[in-house]
């Protein structure tokens, strides 16, 4: 005789997998959570800083006359703002991307160091709602509309 009938042996089988999947999620969860990136405003930071270290986003602006290119040519200094007026001085080293400008949005995702500088090691750069393909702007606004006309002939 048999130990276990094949109905018994299959509902075993199935909560042996239900409990190897809660296993591997409860493991996944554990793994990434020190992945996890929080995004803070310049304000949000002023009032409640991350610890030092942990991995966040920082979103603002960048303020007018902040940026500076340091002497080793790779690494730049700015301050990102928002409205309620609360700046965090960042830094970062790579290459700024082409729409990074003062006045312009931006995400730096790093950590703050422990000197109260935001340490960015990625700046995502935003551009405003009126950008214009570079091929558009030296055309006026009719020339433009004609060869938006030329181009989407015969898409439909």
């Amino acid at each position: 005789m048999s130990a276990l009938k094949a109905k018994h042996q299959r509902l075993v089988l199935i909560v042996i997998a239900l409990l190897v999947l809660v296993a591997a999620g409860l493991l996944a969860a554990w793994s990434l959570r020190n992945q996890a990136n929080y995004f803070y405003l310049p304000s949000q930071m002023a009032e409640n800083p991350p610890e030092t270290g942990q991995a966040v986003r920082l979103g603002g602006m960048v303020e007018q006359g902040s940026l500076e290119t340091m002497p080793d040519g790779v690494t730049i200094a700015f301050v990102v703002t928002d409205q309620d007026e609360a700046r965090v001085p960042v830094r970062y080293r790579g290459i700024v991307p082409d729409l990074f400008v003062e006045g312009s949005g931006v995400v730096a995702e790093g950590a703050l160091a422990a000197d109260g500088i935001f340490e960015a090691t990625n700046l995502l750069a935003k551009h405003d709602e009126n950008y214009v393909p570079r091929e558009l702007q030296e055309m006026d606004q009719h020339q433009a509309a004609k060869m938006a006309e030329e181009t989407t002939v015969g898409i439909e």
